[in-house]
């Protein structure tokens, strides 16, 4: 492989971890309140709010649902509403966020609704107000199921990011399908291949880790 290629493909690898980092933390940033939110606001429990959990269900999952190629094509509009254009790794970005967001979402729904409910009911006992619970109770015993959730949205924005490169997105993918694919260098595609499955590697691994870290009741056994 020439000095050429692998210079092509390090910095692929560069934008690729641009796009998955920065849309991961917006993705976060976006998802963690939503979910957190969703798994407090149903019928009878801490901040009851029926018809912001229907709603917010509901767009959560014609979200999720629409395929992410479908999905880029479909706001390219908003896309270059935030970035000026539709192509680029930036740009790529946008999507990514969308497609990240209802995802950690539920992930977040599902990591605080599997809380033992007799803890809630602990403190409620005790006198704790619902955003005591949430900030002390729920957020805390959750937290490795979340960080665990986390690691599986991280390796999706890898795929994902890879399948942008097919609509002029950058990174691995893009080098992939030009170089790989349309100028029939199998040496590319199977040098990208590989760069990716190291990757989601390194995260699963990064994730489950920081998991076991912070999960309290490991630690106490």
């Amino acid at each position: 492989m020439s000095p050429q290629i692998l210079s092509l493909l390090f910095d692929s690898l560069l934008q690729t971890l641009w796009m998955v980092a920065v849309s991961g933390v917006l993705g976060t940033v976006i998802g963690t309140p939503i979910g957190l939110l969703l798994a407090t606001t149903g019928r009878g429990e801490l901040l009851q709010c029926w018809t912001f959990n229907r709603i917010g269900g509901v767009i959560i999952n014609a979200t999720r649902s629409t395929p992410f190629i479908i999905l880029v094509v479909a706001i390219i509009p908003f896309t270059r509403l935030i970035t000026g254009t539709s192509i680029g790794t930036n740009a790529a970005i946008v999507p990514l966020t969308v497609a990240a967001a209802p995802f950690i979402a539920r992930i977040v729904e599902a990591a605080i609704r599997a809380v033992e409910p007799g803890l809630i009911e602990a403190a409620q006992a005790m006198g704790a107000t619902p955003l005591q619970i949430i900030g002390r109770v729920l957020l805390p015993e959750a937290l490795p199921a979340i960080v665990l959730g986390l690691t599986l949205a991280a390796v999706s924005l890898v795929g994902y990011s890879a399948m942008v490169g097919a609509v002029g997105g950058g990174g691995l993918g893009d080098l992939g399908i030009r170089y790989g694919y349309q100028r029939f260098l199998p040496d590319v595609m199977a040098a990208v291949v590989i760069v990716l499955i190291l990757l989601v590697q390194l995260i699963q691994s990064l994730g489950e880790a920081i998991a076991r870290r912070v999960n309290k009741r490991q630690i106490t056994r």
